[in-house]
């Protein structure tokens, strides 16, 4: 099993220091996750974006890239709405 190293935006940090503490600790245990297994089973590549995979944790969806070597978080939002995606757009 290979270990990532992970690095973060400040968005992603942002947006966790939010959280209320449940959603904190699923977030956070699904992204210590990722360094292990980057692509699980849920894992989908985003349309529009060559490199960037979201997964959903909980309420919560994180939107990552993923190298063999590395995970970068690049931000996480509530899933049901469309705000993450507005964030990624601005972002990139």
């Amino acid at each position: 099993m290979t270990h990532r190293t992970l690095d973060y935006t400040k968005d992603f940090l942002k947006e966790l220091r939010t959280l209320p503490p449940k959603h904190f600790k699923q977030v956070v245990s699904k992204v210590l996750a990722l360094t292990d297994e980057p692509f699980p089973a849920d894992a989908k590549l985003l349309q529009g974006y060559a490199d960037l995979w979201r997964v959903d944790s909980g309420e919560y969806r994180i939107v990552y890239t993923a190298t063999n070597a590395r995970v970068e978080i690049i931000i996480a939002g509530k899933r049901n709405d469309d705000e993450v995606y507005r964030k990624l757009a601005r972002k990139l």
